[in-house]
């Protein structure tokens, strides 16, 4: 099973709040933007040369909020029984 089959079999209970917020204008001048490589769900993306991030279908790693050098990723765990479910396979 390849990557992208694993990450089909992930299940989602999405919480009231995101528990995660980005500075998309704090990233617009971030040098590296090392998120767009290090975020193994692609959740950052660039679109007409401007960062954007989609929350939805992030597997929770903090990938991003360890990698980033400007302090844009405000992070916070779900709430109890909110966020992602791995199911083994």
């Amino acid at each position: 099973m390849n990557t992208t089959e694993k990450l089909l079999r992930v299940n989602f209970k999405p919480d009231e709040t995101p528990h995660i917020k980005v500075d998309t204008s704090t990233c617009n001048t971030c040098s590296t933007q090392i998120c767009l490589n290090i975020c193994p769900a692609e959740r950052f993306t660039l679109e007409s040369g401007k960062m954007r991030f989609v929350v939805d279908g992030c597997l929770e790693c903090g990938a991003c909020r360890i990698s980033c050098e400007t302090d844009a990723v405000t992070w916070n765990f779900p709430q109890g029984g909110c966020g992602v479910r791995f199911r083994l396979g």
